[in-house]
């Protein structure tokens, strides 16, 4: 009995098989014109159709399709109402058609929930599921706190925190095309950074538990500006990010207590950020292939929801 997940993000298209306890997973970056900050949706819903039945074949080759049992898809990117993106049909679309031949069920999922149930099958924590824990979702698309509680093997999510105008990923990606860096430049940037060993000092800027990271663009403009190392610069972008991080953790565990923490999404990859807020908090990160995006939670949650009755 096997479980497929599929979701086509804005950057990524992949596809996943979980067996048993195990998962192997297709996916490719969707291609992006150097210098240019990402993709326009119409160029996404594009590159996804040229691409997700190849990954779909190449990953099928050596599958009885018989043997699948359900479909699981990312619709959407968030599990509220009205959250849409155009990408997400191409994804939905085909599994519409392989559940449909299979005869076998189809279930919807959003790409934030995706991330999150990948986090928890990568860091080993499935006894989460059963439990209330505070996650972050922290990409080019998202920077959010989430409380998440069970439900029916898989979680509900409640908006905890949020960005009130940058995300994290997009802050990654201006400052790194600033240095001349490719897109997507968060391991080119972490690799600058961790190459400076000289003090940083930040001071992140949040209402209550939101945060704000429009600010941390021009701060790095105005190093760059004063001819400022590109390892500098790179490094003072990450801990900014990992403050503003650290600051809304602290907040959110004096409203809600000491619950389980983690952290989901392609930026919680960085390794600097990584070692910081497991140190502080012991909180439970994705490893890098589940933490950018991917379909593997999705069929994670496929398989613990079908198991639990869930059609």
């Amino acid at each position: 009995m096997s479980f497929l997940g599929i979701d086509t993000s804005n950057y990524t298209t992949s596809v996943a098989l979980m067996d048993g306890d195990s998962i192997i997973q297709r996916k490719k970056l969707l291609p992006v014109k150097s210098g240019s900050l990402g993709l326009r949706q119409s160029d996404a819903v594009f590159h996804h159709t040229q691409r997700l039945w190849r990954l779909y074949s190449d990953l099928v080759a050596d599958t009885d399709t018989r043997m699948i049992e359900a479909v699981g898809v990312s619709s959407r990117p968030r599990p509220v109402e009205g959250s849409y993106m155009p990408c997400f049909s191409v994804g939905y679309n085909a599994a519409r058609i392989i559940a449909d031949t299979l005869k076998v069920p189809l279930l919807e999922f959003s790409h934030q929930e995706g991330h999150i149930a990948a986090a928890l099958y990568s860091a080993k924590k499935p006894e989460l599921f059963g439990r209330e824990f505070l996650a972050f979702h922290v990409s080019g698309g998202t920077t959010e706190a989430v409380l998440a509680t069970p439900d029916n093997g898989g979680f509900r999510l409640e908006l905890a925190a949020d960005t009130l105008d940058l995300n994290a990923g997009q802050a990654v990606d201006r400052v790194g095309l600033m240095l001349g860096l490719d897109f997507p430049c968060g391991p080119e940037l972490e690799k600058l950074a961790l190459k400076f060993d000289g003090e940083i000092k930040v001071k992140p800027t949040l209402k209550g538990a939101d945060c704000c990271l429009s600010g941390l663009e021009n701060l790095c403009r105005n190093m760059y500006d004063n001819n400022s190392s590109k390892e500098k610069i790179s490094c003072f972008c990450i801990k900014y990010i990992e403050q503003t991080l650290c600051e809304m953790t602290d907040r959110l565990l004096e409203k809600y207590g000491k619950l389980p923490l983690v952290f989901a999404g392609g930026v919680m990859s960085n390794s600097i950020i990584r070692k910081t807020i497991t140190e502080r908090y012991g909180a439970a990160f994705a490893e890098p292939e589940f933490s950018s995006d991917n379909a593997a939670g999705v069929a994670y949650l496929t398989s613990r929801k079908i198991k639990n009755g869930d059609t």
